[in-house]
């Protein structure tokens, strides 16, 4: 979608002569030097790839072991397959190896990303006002991969005067339509711009983009005021907020993270529960392990309020029966036939029960008390699967055990075959309250070597 107003054509070129550069060298003054024969002016964009801001930099270090200086880089692993490694950067940006790059410097160094690539871009840029009375926009660039699509482009990892985002949400496309998620990315699309003519390994580290001047700012840095306050967005506002991100875990965070950030949820709100997600979750539990290829999972879902009340009064009416014959005292009654309020003010259940067909039939007790629990621990599975599967969802969940204590009069109530065991009962919804900390335990204290 080209935003409305956009100019028809634009111009991209790379700086010619610029030499190597090391550490304490005047950028602006080589790409000023660099820009002699087109010039410079209001309006242009400098891309500037971040090795040689790095260089000017002293982001040089010394290093025997790539991986060491990756470590200190990463503030978060997101994946791993083999050596390679994408992570986190201090910076916030997600992509391979931290951005060390052993390429283009001397044997026995590596090359770190800028420490501050925004404030890098405004001393550029705030350099070449000074030096040539212009106002440009610069970007400062690195080479990213892309989750879903094969090669790399180069993205911004700095910015300065110019606008990275163009939200265009609350216009119309030539049709009519509304635009209601449309915010294009115009840093990374100059960044990818100026790596067309720049080249990896042809002594042009930095381009310039003619033409787009309605993206770079008319004040700001060295310049004064700028007219619009988005204009002096830097490059971290293309990074995505983590709470926004759907795709922020990588294969092995993801599953941890579904496993260790469930927890049992007793309060909901009143948000009704999407009954889609529910079934993705039940499709997750049956894909757990179970004897002899069985599959001895059944979820009963509760999904109206009469079905709900019908169950939690028939079981309440069990429970009491119970602690009567107990002998417990009516008092004692009322306060623990209260714990079933988590399933009564939850706005979903769920009934899982075990099935046993498929199960081997041994003469003697222990044989068959061990083929029973193998069905039992395989049901037990497919539970924790759909638990997991729930905070996937974003869905709390509460496994109960009280159904397993009145099987007969849960059976009658919901009409369910003999054979099916109802194995608690799971209260699902949108926690009122965010999780508290879990205790962290050991994990050694659970093991036992022989």
């Amino acid at each position: 979608m080209t935003a409305p107003g956009a100019p028809a054509a634009y111009r991209v070129w790379a700086l010619p002569g610029i030499p190597e550069v090391r550490e304490g060298d005047d950028l602006v003054k080589l790409i000023v030097e660099a820009a002699t024969a087109d010039g410079l002016a209001d309006g242009d964009v400098v891309v500037v790839t971040s090795k040689i801001v790095s260089k000017a930099e002293g982001r040089t270090v010394a290093a025997t072991d790539r991986e060491a200086s990756i470590d200190a880089e990463t503030v978060r692993v997101v994946a791993r397959r083999g050596p390679a490694r994408i992570v986190e950067t201090r910076h916030g940006f997600v992509m391979a190896a931290a951005g060390v790059d052993a390429s283009n410097t001397p044997a026995g160094t590596v090359l770190l990303l800028p420490k501050d690539p925004d404030a890098s871009a405004a001393g550029i840029r705030d350099g070449v006002r000074e030096a040539l009375g212009v106002r440009v926009g610069v970007v400062v660039t690195d080479t990213f991969g892309r989750p879903w699509r094969e090669g790399q482009t180069d993205v911004a990892i700095g910015a300065s005067g110019v606008r990275v985002l163009e939200d265009l949400r609350g216009g119309t496309d030539s049709h009519g339509n509304p635009l209601g998620v449309t915010v294009t990315a115009v840093g990374d699309e100059l960044a990818a711009a100026g790596e067309l003519v720049k080249g990896k390994a042809d002594g042009r580290p930095v381009a310039v983009v003619r033409g787009l001047g309605h993206h770079v700012a008319v004040g700001g840095p060295g310049g004064g005021p700028a007219q619009d306050p988005a204009d002096n967005a830097s490059a971290r506002t293309l990074v995505r907020d983590a709470a926004l991100d759907m795709f922020r875990l990588g294969t092995s965070e993801a599953v941890r993270e579904a496993v260790t950030g469930r927890r049992t949820v007793r309060e909901f709100t009143e948000e009704p529960v999407d009954g889609a997600a529910v079934r993705r979750a039940v499709a997750a539990a049956v894909t757990a392990p179970a004897p002899h290829h069985t599959t001895p999972w059944r979820f009963v879902l509760l999904e109206s309020a009469e079905s709900r009340t019908r169950l939690l009064d028939a079981m309440r009416d069990a429970w009491i029966a119970d602690l009567r014959v107990d002998g417990k005292s009516e008092e004692s009654i009322v306060k623990r036939v209260r714990r079933g309020d988590v399933l009564r003010n939850a706005p979903y259940l769920a009934v899982p029960c075990l099935v046993t067909d498929g199960s081997h039939v041994y003469p003697d007790a222990r044989r068959a008390a061990a083929e029973r629990e193998m069905f039992v621990v395989a049901n037990g599975a497919g539970i924790q699967n759909f638990l997991v599967a729930l905070a996937g969802e974003q869905l709390g969940s509460a496994w109960i055990s009280s159904t397993m204590f009145c099987r007969e009069a849960v059976r009658e109530v919901l009409e369910l075959p003999e054979g099916w065991d109802p194995m608690g009962s799971v209260a699902i919804g949108h926690a009122a309250q965010p999780p508290k900390a879990r205790p962290v335990r050991d994990a050694d204290a659970f093991v036992v070597e022989r």
